[in-house]
């Protein structure tokens, strides 16, 4: 199995060839949806994109936990995480790219 990570560039460059902005344009394409797409999330929005998934943000509350080496307990501050929810098509595609 191959480790190839998928990069802005890359993005970009499948805009370049398919819809036929000049490689800039796509550049920007590709950054502008981004920040939107963080925008949306930052202010507590649920991102939604249809045969892929959702994004959302998900405050956790403070908690206990533990120190595996030394067993010590200490607190975990609250945060805010980001979840992503694959759709069931998604889902149905990479388990079918398993079988390969």
């Amino acid at each position: 199995m191959t480790e190839k990570t998928l990069t802005r560039m890359d993005l970009s460059e499948a805009v370049f060839r398919e819809v036929g902005l000049s490689r800039n344009e796509s550049a920007d394409l590709v950054e502008n949806i981004l920040t939107h797409l963080s925008d949306a999330l930052v202010a507590g929005e649920q991102v939604k994109i249809s045969s892929f998934g959702t994004f959302s943000v998900r405050d956790k509350a403070a908690r206990v936990g533990r120190n595996p080496k030394t067993g010590q307990e200490v607190t975990i501050n609250p945060r805010r995480v980001l979840t992503f929810r694959p759709s069931h098509l998604m889902k149905d595609r990479v388990a079918d790219g398993n079988k390969s």
